[in-house]
């Protein structure tokens, strides 16, 4: 895992439920990465989601009810939601630029800001903030003087990367009806 991210989800189905995610991720490809998501980024940390990586040239190819689970990078890259603590501003707008085309599907296995102590339930699809006032600003300020990070300061050196229009599908959130999952008792096939 070689690129490190701070930034925010919420649940797919409430957006009053934002949870800091840090990202720790790896490029398989050129058009896809993997990350691992952990509520903290210190040694006792706990996993609590996944989340994969598309460019927009393979998100434009997927099936509609797929993009239905995914969510753009557009706003986070270039509002200065998204960062990567440690790395000189030069470094992290060039990867700003490369994330924010791109599109993420992300689920999180452990509801923690419910407090749980352990990874209950079903999965949880989360999707990204879009626009200014979504997110609380409480969470940007306590997570910027804790990581030493700014987002205004973010956001104004990344003010030249082009954002171009998220692509048809992305986001299913703001349609107001998104997917979500639950757990259904199926029988066992091919049992032996």
């Amino acid at each position: 895992m070689n690129m490190y991210l701070n930034g925010f989800h919420f649940y797919a189905d409430d957006m009053g439920r934002p949870v800091e995610a840090h990202h720790f991720c790896t490029h398989l490809t050129e058009d896809l990465h993997q990350c691992v998501i952990f509520d903290g980024n210190s040694e006792d940390s706990r996993l609590i989601g996944i989340e994969y990586i598309v460019s927009e040239r393979v998100f434009r190819t997927l099936p509609d009810e797929e993009k239905k689970l995914w969510h753009s990078h557009h706003y986070e890259t270039t509002s200065g939601e998204l960062v990567m603590p440690g790395l000189p501003d030069v470094a992290e707008n060039a990867a700003m630029r490369d994330l924010s085309t791109t599109y993420g599907k992300t689920w999180h296995t452990w509801q923690v800001d419910r407090g749980d102590t352990l990874p209950l339930g079903p999965p949880q699809l989360m999707m990204g903030f879009t626009a200014e006032g979504q997110l609380p600003a409480r969470y940007i300020e306590q997570r910027d003087q804790r990581l030493g990070v700014s987002k205004q300061q973010s956001q104004e050196s990344r003010k030249d990367i082009p954002v171009p229009a998220v692509a048809e599908g992305a986001n299913s959130w703001q349609s107001g009806q998104v997917p979500q999952l639950a757990l259904q008792t199926v029988p066992v096939r091919n049992r032996r």
